[in-house]
């Protein structure tokens, strides 16, 4: 299997995995890129009756690097927060996003950023996911954070059901 062959590969098996969940994959043109947009809101009485959008967003580049994982994070976070709907943020209403890149190469520096931790705004948060198709490897936080602890083990459970092979 070629590389390019494989990221496709896996770009369908996230696709199909968004679509069992209910979040109705799309894809988008960002800046001349083709990015894998899947999206759903849920409500829990647990969550302080709050409804939490997530926004996952999928792209395969050339390579991984901290300054592309970052960067491609805070633009996933800007569309997210932007594309909600509903209430304003904060006022019973959070936006998460997984924003994910996929290659073949990838920083060792870029897999360890997006594992150290959750990337926050007000109500809103990030969980980078870092796929190296390279060793089969995905990482992103899995941990609890201190802001938006309520939500953990939802983005955990959700990030394993979404990415993990």
């Amino acid at each position: 299997m070629t590389e390019a062959t494989a990221v496709q590969t896996y770009l369908q098996f996230v696709e199909h995995r968004l679509a069992a969940d209910g979040c109705a994959p799309r894809l988008e043109q960002w800046h001349g890129a083709s990015v894998l947009v899947g999206r759903r809101a849920d409500f829990r009485l647990k969550w302080a009756a709050t409804k939490l959008h997530l926004f996952t967003a999928v792209a395969a580049v050339p390579e991984i690097t901290v300054p592309a994982v970052e960067s491609f994070t805070w633009q996933v976070l800007d569309y997210a927060r932007a594309n909600k709907g509903g209430l304003p943020v904060g006022l019973q209403t959070g936006v998460a996003a997984f924003p994910v890149l996929v290659s073949q190469r990838v920083d060792p520096a870029a897999m360890a950023w997006a594992q150290e931790q959750q990337r926050n705004r007000f109500a809103c948060f990030a969980r980078p996911v870092v796929v190296d198709m390279s060793k089969g490897h995905v990482g992103f936080y899995r941990d609890t954070p201190t802001l938006g602890r309520v939500y953990a083990s939802h983005m955990v459970d959700k990030g394993t059901r979404y990415f993990q092979k």
